[in-house]
């Protein structure tokens, strides 16, 4: 992979006294260049995250980003992103990467809503791209790909991440969401 490489990283933070929750998208280069920062909100216990996420691909309006790397499947507190329309609408691959073995999150989404609020998450849920784990530096990641193959996909969670289990992109974004939630509760 060429230095060049670019990848959008997206992740999101949220301070558990709030119902909103502050996203971030960065740009950067497989070369740990950061090339790029946008902001989006969504709300916690919600179903606009994935507005969020488009909205921050919209923005950035970069066309020689390549990837789409998320750090979660279901931020803000089951606000459950739809890959289907991230992959659509970014029109490269997606690949979300996450870091704690899991059971999955059916009991979590059973216990937490009902009704229809439960079976359009769960439906949202099993139509995410199978969770597979990889080897990064040692460290176990789990990787979700929407638009690439598994192979392919491990290249690049591996390429953008020179140390530990974090790529890059996810990495700087989770900091920068961190900051801008930061920020934003300390205005009110």
């Amino acid at each position: 992979m060429k230095p060049g490489v670019r990848a959008l990283g997206i992740a999101e933070s949220f301070g558990h006294d709030s119902d909103r929750s502050t996203f971030a998208g960065v740009v950067v280069r497989a070369d740990r260049v950061i090339d790029g920062i946008a902001y989006r909100e969504c709300t916690v216990g919600g179903t606009d995250a994935t507005d969020a996420v488009v909205g921050l691909v919209d923005e950035l309006g970069r066309p020689d980003v390549q990837y789409v790397l998320v750090g979660a499947v279901a931020p803000a507190w089951y606000n459950l992103l739809d890959f289907e329309t991230i992959h659509e609408t970014a029109n490269r691959p997606v690949i979300a990467v996450t870091f704690e073995a899991s059971d999955g999150l059916e009991t979590g989404l059973r216990e937490a809503f009902s009704g229809s609020a439960l079976e359009q998450r769960l439906e949202r849920y099993r139509s995410l791209p199978d969770r597979r784990a990889l080897s990064v530096n040692d460290e176990t990641v789990y990787v979700r790909p929407l638009g690439c193959g598994i192979d392919e996909a491990a290249t690049v969670v591996r390429r953008f991440t020179p140390e530990g289990g974090r790529p890059e992109p996810i990495r700087v974004a989770r900091q920068a969401a961190r900051a801008g939630d930061s920020y934003a509760h300390s205005l009110e």
